[in-house]
């Protein structure tokens, strides 16, 4: 039995190209300052930013890519494509730290001038950009996974550039220059625990993991407690994209059947207790040489 159904997800096309946009511009103007100003902390801090906007760039392009509709190919459509939008950009980001943190490391041994007066007010910029781009993607922050990468980096982003503000303010009332190398490791510290639940779940519904948030044993005993349920086997929940679930079960009954009814509330209460937007049951008598082959398929 099918079922068609809108899913609801929010358009976030425009929120993507304004945080694009403004991301972008100030990535450009942060790097060309932290060269001016010689600050590691800033050029570190642009690095970051630009591997964002080709963060949200791939992110935005996945959202677009996951609505396509199934064809004889694809049966699916191109829904996993947001996961792996996911996993590539916490992979990129973490590969980006890498000679950043290496350079402020070389720094530590000899740490520059710094025109502190130039970071703050640049960073300064930065948090009002980097918060504004985060408030785009704060209502969709936990229902998508990739809405909710772009979230944690804006939101992150805000809050290192209050860091490389404090940092400049240190600098200018001690003259401390190691600060700034200091700094720019600290922000490859916050952009790591950050980035490290994101690549997490991304790894794990690239790998068909139940998704975080849907607890197998709870659906197991729903499943269990059916009127006339005597057994549950092949029980399988997995992402079929960052925002959609699907399930496929066997329920062996002491008394089969393919009643509409039964079937449509047990769709139901999976799609609203459990957020499981595709399942297909499998109904059988436990005779497995002459099974009931009933099946409910929500799509």
């Amino acid at each position: 039995m099918g079922h068609s159904h809108d899913h609801g997800t929010a358009n976030y096309n425009r929120a993507f190209a304004i945080g694009i946009g403004l991301n972008l511009a100030f990535v450009i103007v942060e790097f060309a300052y932290g060269r001016i100003a010689n600050s590691l902390a800033l050029v570190a801090d642009a690095g970051h930013n630009l591997s964002d906007v080709l963060g949200l760039a791939l992110a935005w392009g996945a959202a677009i890519l996951s609505t396509r509709r199934p064809t004889l190919n694809r049966t699916y459509g191109l829904r996993r494509s947001s996961i792996l939008a996911a996993l590539i950009n916490a992979i990129f980001l973490l590969i980006a730290l890498r000679a950043i943190a290496w350079e402020s490391v070389q720094r530590l041994g000899s740490p520059p001038v710094v025109a502190e007066a130039t970071v703050i007010w640049v960073s300064a910029l930065g948090i009002v950009i980097n918060t504004i781009s985060a408030m785009l993607f704060f209502s969709g922050r936990k229902g998508d996974m990739n809405v909710r990468g772009a979230f944690l980096h804006m939101a992150s982003d805000a809050a290192v550039s209050a860091g490389v503000v404090a940092g400049g303010f240190i600098i200018m009332r001690t003259g401390w220059y190691w600060i700034d190398p200091v700094v720019s490791l600290l922000i490859c510290g916050v952009i790591v625990v950050g980035t490290w639940d994101l690549l997490k779940d991304s790894v794990n519904l690239a790998l068909d993991a139940v998704p975080e948030g849907i607890d197998l044993e709870a659906v197991s005993g729903y499943l269990s407690k059916l009127p006339k349920v005597a057994e549950i086997h092949d029980l399988h929940i997995w992402g079929m994209s960052t925002t959609e679930a699907a399930l496929t079960a066997h329920l062996v009954m002491t008394e089969p059947t393919c009643d509409d009814a039964f079937l449509m509330e047990v769709e139901l209460a999976l799609h609203h207790q459990f957020g499981i937007e595709h399942s297909t049951l499998q109904i059988e008598t436990g005779n497995r040489a002459f099974p009931c082959r009933c099946r409910l398929t929500r799509n």
